[in-house]
């Protein structure tokens, strides 16, 4: 009777244990889980290069575990998209138990195959989650475009660049003495952070008020798309001579042009029509005892605008040049800094530096620099620095500086900075102080080509 009585006791306490194990899975079709919004976006992603991997969270919001009976890449194996859940890869996983409170990762990528298409694509899928008798769907979309790819290539003769695709630069590139590169208008220029642009012949940008040319990161994904430094910058070296950039955007290097040595004839080095240079980690524009003509040019929250060093011969003619601190870059230096020498060593050089601002605004985020303009000079070598109707912001004037008809410390009053929301409108409000303050120039249209009439307005916005 006892080993009866204790069989039943067991068998008892067995019966307990599986029901307690059935029940421990929530079968419920009213259990939920939460997979968060119903897409996945991939920002434009250049064919063979391959995305960044995003991911969502399966999150189980019940007490008890579920099991999650398939959770399926509906494209399968041949989808461009790949798909890794909780550290394994494939295309389809089936009997998954996700405990009570508790979330799974997946991971997803996508690689786009080449098509004949220039233009943007888009490549859709979709991953498949079933549980309890219930089906939810995570939508994946991805934009694909097909690229011009170059890497570590040296560039010689004559070579013309359109806009019929993009160009994507790995490992950087050269333009070799006496080779011309141009490029026409409406063109994108992509770059990795290894790769600088190097000029040692000459450069020529078409691009147009319409269709300007764009060079930016390879990085196109959130947040990375906005960072600054995100690629090294374009060099004009010694040899480079007669470059001419009209309506280019050139944003979020590392450093923007730089210009070194004087040219190897009477036209300057670099001439910088109508371009924008923004968002640069270090300086937006720097001139090496070299010379640079800018145009109608707006010079933005870099974290020096404009660094001019060891001479050389410089025209600024209707720019703007303004700093605001933001999530990205500080501003903890000067708008504009210029000098007649530089430190080799122990060893410091000097050489004449002339250099002329005319119609310009140089501006920076009050409270962060006291004088937005300095100069340095070393030596017998002059420095001369002058400024032709130019409103600035300074507690002391710069040294070696000629100020005519010039507005000290006067809010320019742009039109709308929202530093928060990476907003910067630098044109200009009614009844700012910079309208009809310039002098008449050459220059008869504005950044945007409208007209200047009469007096023109300082920078490079013209209010009509």
């Amino acid at each position: 009777m006892k080993l009866l009585n204790l069989i039943l006791l067991i068998s008892f306490v067995l019966f307990a244990v599986s029901s307690c194990k059935k029940e421990s899975f929530n079968t419920s079709r009213e259990a939920r889980l939460d997979i968060g919004r119903d897409s996945l976006l991939f920002d434009t992603v250049f064919t063979t290069a391959g995305s960044v991997t995003q991911y969502f969270l399966i999150r189980n919001e019940n007490r008890q575990s579920i099991r999650i009976d398939n959770i399926q890449l509906m494209g399968g194996t041949g989808s461009a998209f790949k798909m890794n859940v909780d550290g394994s890869q494939g295309a389809q996983f089936s009997n998954i138990e996700l405990a009570g409170n508790d979330s799974m990762y997946v991971f997803v990528r996508v690689n786009v195959n080449p098509t004949a298409a220039n233009q943007p694509f888009v490549i859709k899928d979709s991953i498949r989650i079933q549980w309890n008798g219930n089906t939810e769907h995570k939508q994946l979309e991805a934009w694909g475009q097909n690229a011009n790819y170059i890497r570590s290539t040296i560039f010689q003769g004559n070579i013309t660049w359109t806009k019929d695709k993009p160009y994507v630069i790995l490992g950087g590139m050269i333009v070799d003495t006496n080779a011309t590169l141009t490029v026409q208008s409406g063109t994108r220029i992509h770059l990795n952070a290894d790769a600088p642009f190097i000029v040692d012949g000459t450069l020529i940008i078409n691009g147009t008020k319409t269709d300007s040319v764009v060079f930016r990161s390879n990085r196109l994904d959130e947040p990375y798309k906005d960072y600054p430094g995100a690629w090294p910058g374009i060099y004009f070296r010694g040899s480079s001579k007669d470059n001419v950039l009209t309506y280019t955007y050139i944003k979020n290097s590392y450093q923007g042009v730089v210009a070194e040595k004087p040219s190897g004839n009477a036209n300057p080095k670099l001439i910088l029509n109508n371009c924008y240079i923004d968002n640069v980690f270090d300086i937006g524009v720097l001139g090496i005892n070299s010379s640079i003509t800018a145009n109608n040019c707006l010079i933005s929250n870099c974290g020096n605008n404009i660094t001019l060093v060891y001479g050389g011969t410089y025209n600024f003619t209707h720019v703007t040049a303004a700093s605001y601190s933001n999530l990205f870059v500080t501003h903890k230096n000067p708008v504009l800094v210029a000098t007649n020498f530089v430190k080799q060593g122990n060893q410091i050089l000097t050489s004449p530096l002339n250099a002329v601002f005319t119609n310009c605004i140089i501006w920076g985020d009050e409270g962060f620099v006291d004088n937005e303009v300095v100069t340095d000079k070393q030596g017998t070598d002059a420095l001369n620095l002058t400024f032709n109707n130019v409103l600035y912001r300074a507690k002391a004037d710069p040294a070696n500086t000629t100020l005519s008809n010039s507005i000290k410390n006067q809010l320019p009053q742009f039109d709308s900075i929202d530093v928060s929301r990476r907003f910067y409108n630098f044109q200009l409000k009614a009844g700012s102080p910079a309208i009809n303050k310039g002098i008449v120039t050459p220059l008869v249209t504005d950044i945007n080509g409208r007209s200047r009439i009469g007096l023109p307005d300082l920078g490079c916005y013209e209010r009509q």
